[in-house]
C-alpha cells in the first residue's frame, strides 16, 4: 500500500502522524511511505531521518494526498485539504465529527474511508488510540491552567500548590476518565486542593483508594458543581462521550458563581466542549473571558508538546496502521470488531450513529 504523511496545518500543530521508527515498520513491511517534506521537524524529525528509515520525500501536501492510498494525521483535515481527499482513499486520524458539520459533510462528499483514532475500540474495550493523547492533555490542563492563573495572565494571581501558611489553590476536576485522572495527579503533585466528579461511584471509589490524600472524589451533579464553583480557582472539564457532543456541565448562568479571574479548562472542546461559553480556540490566542472567567479551550492542546506527544501517539496507532495497510481496511475491520468501531464514514454514507444522530443525517449499516 502507498501510505502519505502529510504535514500538519492546523494553527500551531507540530505534531506528525509517524516517526521515523514508525515509517521503517511499515516499509518492512513491504509497503511505501512518502512524507511531506519538513512534517516532522515540530516533533524533532528531520527529512534525513525519514529518508534514512526509507521513506520518499515530497515538495507538497497536494502530491502526499494525490499519492496515497491511505492518509495517516494528527489531526482532521481543515478547509484547505477537504478537496485534496479522494473517492476511496483511506484517511487514519482523529476526526471528532459530532462537533463539526462542514467537515462531516466534506468527508461524506468526498467518498472517502474516514477511520477515527477516537472511536477505535481497544481489544479489552477502551479508547486505545485516544488514551495517549489524553494523558497528555490531562497533564497539560493543569499546567496550562497553572500558568493562567497568574495575574499577568489574566487569572486570580494564585499559586497553584500555595506555600506554608498560604491554603493552595482549589480545583475540580468534571470527569474521571483518562483525562480527569492524569489531571488530578498532576493538580495534586503541584500541592493543590483537588476535587474529582463522576457519575459512577465504582470509578469514585477506586480513586478514593489509589488517588493521593488531597484528591477528594464527589458524585457528578447540577447541584453539587454548583456548590463547589463559588471556591474553586481552577475548573477542568473533562467529560467524554466516545464519538458524540460533549454534555454541557456548566452553563452560562452558572459563570457568576465563580470569582473573576478563575480559570476554565475545557479538555472536551474538541466533541464540543463540556462548558456552554467555551468555543475552540488556538495556541497562538489561547483564553478569552466570559463574565469574568478565563476559558482556555485549544482544540490541539496535546500540539504544544509535539515531541512527547508524536512518541506516544505513534506507539499506539503504528499497529492499527500497519494492519490496515497489510490487510485493506476492510480484512482488518472483518478481523478486529473494535477497529471497525473506528469507521464513521464510508463511500458517502455516515456508518457511525453517534455522528449521524449529531447532525440528523442517514445511518447507513457498515459494509465489510
Amino acid at each position: 500500500m502507498i501510505i502519505g504523511i502529510p504535514k500538519e496545518i492546523k494553527n500551531n500543530e507540530n505534531r506528525v502522524a509517524m516517526t521515523p521508527a514508525g515509517v521503517r515498520e511499515l516499509i518492512r513491511h513491504g509497503h511505501t511511505v512518502y512524507v511531506q517534506t519538513s512534517a516532522g521537524c515540530g516533533s524533532g524529525f528531520d527529512d534525513s531521518e525519514y529518508i534514512k528509515a526509507g521513506a520518499k520525500i515530497l515538495s507538497s501536501i497536494e502530491e502526499t494526498y494525490a499519492i496515497a492510498d491511505m492518509i495517516v494525521k494528527v489531526k482532521e483535515p481543515i478547509a484547505p485539504e477537504y478537496p485534496l481527499v479522494k473517492k476511496g482513499q483511506l484517511l487514519f486520524t482523529y476526526f471528532h465529527f459530532a462537533s463539526d458539520r462542514e467537515l462531516t459533510e466534506a468527508m461524506i462528499a468526498s467518498g472517502a474511508t474516514c477511520i477515527a483514532y477516537e472511536t477505535v475500540i481497544g481489544p479489552h474495550g477502551g479508547l486505545p488510540l485516544l488514551i495517549p493523547m489524553s494523558e497528555v492533555a490531562g497533564r497539560m490542563s493543569v499546567q496550562e491552567g497553572a500558568r493562567f492563573l497568574e495575574k499577568p495572565q489574566g487569572g486570580r494571581g494564585i499559586l497553584l500548590g500555595g506555600v506554608p501558611g498560604v491554603k493552595p489553590a482549589k480545583v475540580l476536576i468534571l470527569g474521571a476518565g483518562v483525562v480527569g485522572r492524569n489531571a488530578a495527579l498532576m493538580a495534586a503533585g503541584l500541592g493543590a486542593d483537588v476535587t474529582i466528579t463522576d457519575i459512577s461511584l465504582p470509578t469514585l471509589r477506586h480513586l478514593a483508594e489509589v488517588m493521593p490524600a488531597n484528591v477528594k472524589t464527589l458524585f457528578s451533579s447540577r447541584h453539587n458543581i454548583e456548590q463547589e464553583l463559588p471556591s474553586t480557582d481552577l475548573v477542568i472539564g473533562s467529560v467524554l462521550i466516545p464519538g458524540a457532543k460533549a454534555p454541557h456541565l456548566i452553563t452560562a448562568d452558572m459563570l457568576p458563581l465563580m470569582r473573576p479571574g478563575t480559570v476554565m479548562v475545557d479538555v472536551a472542546i474538541d466533541q464540543g466542549g463540556c462548558f456552554e461559553t467555551s468555543h475552540p480556540t488556538t495556541h497562538a490566542d489561547p483564553v478569552y473571558t466570559v463574565d469574568g472567567i478565563l476559558h482556555y479551550a485549544v482544540a490541539n492542546i496535546p500540539g504544544a508538546v509535539p515531541s512527547t506527544s508524536t512518541l506516544a501517539l505513534t506507539n499506539a496507532t503504528l499497529p492499527y496502521a500497519i494492519k490496515l495497510a497489510d490487510k485493506g481496511w476492510k480484512q482488518a475491520c472483518k478481523e478486529d470488531s473494535g477497529l471497525a468501531q473506528g469507521v464513521n464514514i464510508t463511500d458517502g454514507l455516515v456508518v457511525y450513529p453517534a455522528v449521524a444522530q449529531a447532525w440528523d443525517l442517514p445511518l447507513a449499516p457498515l459494509t465489510l
